[in-house]
């Protein structure tokens, strides 16, 4: 039997092995991005100090006293050259707080800091946080903008919850102020980002109204709103829909904004997610769309399908089936690194660039939304192809 000091020496060298691991591109090929093998976070790159008692006396069995469960649907920022993620930590007792981890590379060697952000408590109600995203503003701060659940105190079904975006905002992800939940005329709102950019001198912010926790209903799809004062967050106006749910797509049971949206030369690319209902339940997948430069609410592309769907063991996990992103980082030189979660376990990263997204996104053609429409599409494509195989012949 192994005593405590051997146990411990034993995770500690695990868990050394893993941080130290190089990961390295896959194979897989669609000259849109690149997947990388290894998740870039899990629940095994959660500090020991996180999750055991780690003095023998009073842990002579070297058992976890607080387990993790998942770690996944992270926040994504550079600063001063460094790539952070503030991750949603999940422990074993169902509610997820906010991490901050750091890499040098942006692929690989990312190690927590020692303690989690530890949110001002401002929200009495509030059971849960989770799903940050990070916005780097024009304001010179950065905006973090969360799912705040608490119980719906109205309904006696205690699954019944109520959800808002929470919003925070700090210089250096250290110290965090803590501002007032945003103001809707929707009584739910989930999957909230806050635009780069003012926007007629006004904070903007991608919304998802939604009827109910889980069901969007009449919630229309992803939308856009202007708020007068981020210290007092009120959406009064109407929301508008940007990017709308459609039949018998990938958007058909519910969509919405993924990571804050990438500035480029031709539109704002949004990275963004698309659910839709299978017999084996919800299966969430990634999808793109751009907005005009200067009038982000209105939509000016949209590719057809999926642009990244889980695969292989990424299908595989509390919740499976699913890819979801709110964090993505692009850096001076053009490079894009996109962190998603698989099946709500773990993070994963995908690169590309800025001139690849572009190509992608303006040049791929959108849904004709009918079968014999996209079976004309692809006949095109065929057609042009063999003809350009004939000429060179």
């Amino acid at each position: 039997m192994q005593t405590f000091k051997e146990r411990q020496e034993c995770e500690l060298a695990k868990q050394e092995t893993l941080l130290n691991r190089k990961n390295r591109k896959s194979d897989e090929y669609n000259g849109i991005y690149d997947r990388w093998v290894y998740p870039v976070l899990t629940r095994e790159h959660t500090p020991l100090l996180w999750r055991y008692d780690l003095n023998p006396e009073t842990n002579p069995n070297f058992m976890e006293r607080l387990g993790i469960n998942a770690v996944l649907n992270a926040g994504a920022i550079e600063l001063n050259g460094k790539f952070y993620l503030v991750a949603r930590v999940e422990g074993n007792d169902r509610k997820s707080f906010f991490a901050v981890a750091e890499s040098d590379t942006g692929v690989d060697h990312f190690t927590f800091w020692d303690y989690p952000v530890q949110l001002p408590d401002t929200e009495p109600q509030e059971t849960n946080v989770y799903d940050m995203r990070l916005t780097k503003h024009e304001d010179g701060w950065i905006y973090g903008v969360f799912c705040s659940e608490s119980k719906d105190a109205q309904n006696p079904d205690l699954s019944a919850a109520i959800a808002q975006a929470g919003i925070v905002r700090t210089k250096d992800l250290k110290l965090w102020e803590r501002l007032p939940n945003l103001k809707t005329r929707s009584p739910q709102q989930r999957n909230v980002v806050l635009h780069p950019e003012f926007v007629n001198g006004k904070y903007a912010f991608y919304t998802r109204p939604q009827d109910g926790f889980i069901q969007t209903c009449s919630g229309g799809g992803i939308c856009f709103g202007l708020c007068n004062d981020i210290t007092n967050p009120v959406i009064a106006s109407e929301e508008t829909v940007i990017n709308s749910r459609v039949y018998h797509t990938i958007t058909e049971s519910k969509n919405g904004a993924g990571a804050v949206p990438i500035k480029t030369t031709k539109g704002w690319i949004h990275i963004a997610h698309g659910v839709r209902s299978t017999a084996a339940g919800l299966r969430y997948v990634l999808y793109v769309f751009a907005t005009d430069l200067n009038n982000p609410a209105k939509l000016i592309a949209c590719p057809s399908g999926v642009f990244l769907a889980p695969h292989g063991a990424e299908r595989i996990g509390d919740v499976s089936n699913v890819v979801f992103t709110n964090g993505t980082i692009a850096t001076e030189n053009g490079e894009i690194y996109i962190y998603y979660a698989s099946s709500d376990t773990r993070i994963h990263v995908a690169t590309t660039t800025v001139e690849k997204l572009m190509d992608y996104t303006f040049n791929t053609l959108s849904d004709p939304l009918r079968s014999v429409d996209c079976v004309k599409q692809r006949c095109a494509l065929i057609t042009k192809n063999l003809n350009f195989m004939d000429r060179r012949h």
